[in-house]
Formats: structure tokens, sequence, C-alpha cells
């Protein structure tokens, strides 16, 4: 999906600096890319190589406009809170989450500093917890969560922050493994009909790319602070969570809620 966003945006015109892990896999992008742009290779989560990419960035074309994390990485096979290592788990947190933390804060203050600019993270429906793991819902959860910071933060400086949750048939999102992995919670009743054919038969990254490219640009000026979908030719947004009613009582002359209380009125909700 990565890819697929850098090759619309170089269609469209910008200067593109392109970041993965795998070097030859960044200069096979830059190559199908063309125009000028520009590989790095290594993981961002690595604060050194988050501030050289945008080092990099604003030498080559002068400032940092937009910022893409799309960034992700499967859980180990069958992993589960009942047999994920920490180690896994903390791995799988510097591939979602702390790449897209190192790389904002590495633009933020460019961005502030020459007056606007426009980051966009990536998530996953998998932050519902829907689709199993640990570190994989929790990373999607935490980029959710900075997303929304930063663009709260951010606003009055003129930069904007969006997630989108994308779908698409990728690396992560074929074979054997994956279509195993995908009936199983099917069948034991983690994902309903719908969200099992998407899964199962998603669009290739082409069909996500746009999304991307409209929140960089102009036109989304005034959009921040927002969770987007991009599913094939679906796109839909995450209303904000806000809380329910359930119960209030005033701490100055009222006790504390019973348990007995809270069960009432939590339980039957």
């Amino acid at each position: 999906m990565g890819l697929a966003v850098a090759e619309l945006l170089g269609t469209l015109g910008y200067g593109v600096v392109v970041n993965g892990r795998d070097g030859d896999a960044v200069a096979d992008a830059v190559t199908r890319i063309g125009g000028g742009a520009v590989g790095f290779p290594g993981s961002p989560a690595d604060p050194t190589v988050a501030d050289a990419l945008v080092d990099t960035c604003v030498a080559e074309f002068g400032s940092i406009d937009a910022l893409v994390n799309c960034a992700g990485t499967a859980e180990p096979p069958g992993s589960s809170i009942l047999n994920v290592t920490s180690a896994q788990f903390r791995d799988l947190l510097d591939a979602h989450l702390l790449t897209a933390f190192e790389t904002c804060r590495a633009a933020a203050p460019r961005m502030v500093a020459q007056g606007g600019g426009a980051i966009v993270n990536t998530s996953s429906f998998a932050f519902l917890g829907d689709y199993g793991g640990t570190g994989y819902p929790a990373g999607k959860g935490g980029v959710n969560g900075l997303t929304l910071a930063v663009a709260a933060e951010l606003r009055e400086h003129g930069v904007r922050a969006n997630v989108v949750c994308p779908g698409a048939r990728t690396r992560l999102s074929t074979g054997d493994d994956y279509e195993q992995h995908i009936e199983a919670l099917h069948r034991r009743g983690l994902l309903d009909d719908v969200s099992r054919q998407g899964a199962l038969d998603a669009a290739p990254p082409e069909y996500v790319a746009p999304t991307y490219a409209y929140l960089v640009s102009d036109r989304a000026r005034d959009v921040t602070g927002q969770i987007f979908i991009a599913a094939g030719n679906f796109v839909g947004r995450f209303d904000r969570p806000t809380p329910t009613f359930l119960a209030y009582r005033g701490h100055v002359d009222e006790p504390p809620w019973t348990v007995d209380e809270l069960a009432g009125f939590v339980g039957a909700a």
C-alpha cells in the first residue's frame, strides 16, 4: 500500500522520499516512481533514521509538506495473549506505533516552522480487536490515539493529522496462512460474514491510495483529527468515540456508587 501511495503522489507531482527496512525494495520503489524520487532505507522506529528521513526531504525538495506512514508487519502465526512473548510484542509496537511516533516527532517541528503540513498515519480495522492478535491491534490503536492528539495540538499551527484504516490485498493479506487465520476467526464468531468476505477478497492497493492523496492535498485543508476507512471503493469514517450516559451522582453530598448499584445499571446497559 505504501508503494501504491508513493507512486500516485509521484504522478501528481509530489517529490517523494521512499522509506522501508529492505534496501532492495526501496531501490525498486524509487525506480518505479521515477520523477526524482529518493530512497532512504532503514527503520524509522530508530529516531536517527526518522530525523534523517525528514532532513533528506527538506534537502532534496526544500520543505516537508506531507508525511505518510504506511508501515505494518504481521503477528507471528497463531499469536494471541496466550502465547505471545514480550520481545514479539515490542517488535510489533516498534513496527506500527514507534515508526509513526518518531516520524511525527521529526516532521512536526519543521511543518510548524514552515506554517503548515499534512500527516496521514495508517491504522487498521484490527484496532477493534476483531482480528485477534496483540501487538498489531495495540499498535494500531496507539496510532489512532497519537494521531488525534497530534491533530488537536497542531491545528493552531496549520498542520493537519488524520488516520486511514485501509483494506487492500498485500503481502500480509494473501497466502494460505492468512486465509486459514481469517476462516478460523469467522468460525469463532469474531468476524461476521461481510468482514470475512472483505478480508478474503480485498481490492488492489491502488484503490486505497487516492484517499491518502486527498488527505495530503490542499482540498483537505479543513480535514483533521479524523479516522477514515478506505477499502476498495468503500470510503467511510469512524465516529469520534463519545461516552454514553449511564448514571450520575454528585460527589459533594452523595456517597460513591456501591458494587450492587453499579451492577444494576452497568449490567443492564
